[in-house]
């Protein structure tokens, strides 16, 4: 049975029960954090070791020698011939959208010469990244390519994929999305200890440079303890959309969209807000109605009476106001005249204009990442891109004659600071040459 909660912005405690609602997804588990220190203990004394009891324990998959863990070449490349022609297809659609936006986040390196000082700042790609790939009872082809493209595009001289695999196996389709993603090796393995072992390197899996990919709690919590010791992209929890909609928005639409968000699994958060109270009511109906024939019914349906809410705002500025507050990780704006609000949209991670942008193609195809930040760090983090693979050095040169420019304030700034020996270095660049010993 359907039970989703509505509010409406006018009620007195409206700011409490919204962040009733949101907060409780932020919860974190002591039990689970436990459990995730103690498998990046393990991980760092014994290495594959551990990997291999890991293995056994948590994906049923038992192995001997740590080798069984990375997959073959061969099987990696067969992977295209035993997927379906409309998969392959779609994968390749996929693939260019997915590099032709990628392309356009490229930084080059630059730099500026004024006052005799040349300044600039030189662009590097990573030299070794990990992709974590959700896995188990799912099958995420589409998170390979939003993970690996754009650090292709970056200049990544080598991507190394973890995935779960219960009883070893992985699906197909992952493994061409991979193919046709550049990833050059994959290893069956998930939870904490992939994250660890990439972190800290064994001696199978190699020790990489920067960690990115969603994952399950455990994968988030070990993320986070290991965050400083490798580059992290961000801590992504469940996924969400916040759906604003007008009395124009088509109702079955609506309800497919918020499904749709619902299904991923049963700590997903869809959220409707409009000013038009018969259209939330015509909402909850047709998903009333729909809710029963849908295959995931039970995931959905536990995802919207948990965490589902129904907004009545006052208008549909208020319902901005609301979202930048909550700062979703997918916001739709189901309404018309749609871009003349995108100016006041302040915090989000991707934002879909009109009915026929649906969350969805966000998700597999239109080109943009479905890498987000999610629970409210869209307030100051941003979608996974071709930045993320890419860093920066600053380029610095002097000539002699602004070298004396700069010793006389640096030399000021350095005393005042009580760095004496700061001072003494900048002073020595203002000598005259024959005062300089050598």
């Amino acid at each position: 049975m359907l039970n989703i909660k509505k509010i409406s912005s006018k009620d007195k405690n409206f700011s409490e029960l919204i962040n009733k609602y949101v907060t409780q997804r932020k919860e974190s588990s002591s039990k689970i954090q436990n459990t995730v220190r103690n498998i990046i203990s393990d991980i760092k004394l014994y290495g594959d070791d551990s990997l291999i009891k890991f293995s056994n324990e948590f994906d049923n998959f038992l192995v001997k020698n740590a080798s069984e863990f990375e997959i073959s070449k061969n099987q990696i490349t067969q992977s295209i011939d035993k997927i379906s022609k409309e998969e392959k297809e779609a994968l390749e659609f996929s693939h260019k959208r997915i590099q032709e936006f990628s392309m356009k986040q490229r930084l080059e390196s630059w730099e500026y010469t004024k006052d005799g000082i040349k300044l600039g700042e030189k662009i590097t790609p990573l030299n070794k990244v990990g992709i974590y790939v959700p896995g188990g009872a799912a099958v995420y082809p589409s998170s390979v390519l939003m993970n690996s493209i754009p650090a292709k595009v970056a200049g990544v001289e080598e991507i190394i994929m973890v995935v779960p695999s219960p009883n070893g196996e992985i699906n197909n389709l992952v493994l061409a999305a991979a193919y046709i993603g550049g990833v050059d090796k994959i290893f069956r393995i998930g939870g904490a200890q992939a994250i660890a072992a990439l972190t800290f390197g064994t001696k199978t899996i190699p020790k990489v440079d920067k960690i990115v990919g969603p994952g399950n709690q455990y994968v988030a919590f070990a993320k986070k303890e290991l965050y400083g010791e490798v580059g992290i992209d961000n801590f992504a929890g469940p996924s969400e959309i916040l759906v604003i909609a007008d009395s124009s928005a088509n109702i079955s639409w609506l309800a497919a969209d918020l499904f749709a968000q619902a299904e991923h699994d049963k700590l997903a958060q869809s959220i409707i807000i409009s000013p038009d109270k018969n259209l939330l009511k015509k909402v909850e109906e047709k998903m009333i109605q729909t809710l029963p024939k849908l295959k995931r019914k039970d995931i959905i349906e536990s995802s919207l009476n948990e965490f589902g809410i129904m907004i009545n705002s006052k208008d549909i500025s208020e319902a901005i106001e609301i979202s930048n507050e909550l700062a979703p990780e997918h916001l739709q704006l189901s309404i018309k005249n749609c871009e003349e609000y995108i100016k006041e949209v302040k915090n989000a991670g991707a934002i879909f204009l009109g009915e026929y942008s649906p969350e969805v193609f966000g998700d597999y195809c239109v080109g943009s990442n479905h890498v987000l930040p999610t629970i409210g760090t869209a307030k100051f983090s941003s979608p996974l891109g071709v930045y993320n693979f890419q860093k920066r050095s600053s380029i610095i040169k002097c000539s002699k004659e602004s070298s004396k420019v700069l010793a006389k304030h640096a030399s000021t700034l350095a005393n005042a600071e009580g760095l004496f020996s700061h001072k003494e270095s900048a002073m020595l660049r203002s000598l005259k040459d024959e005062d300089n010993e050598k």
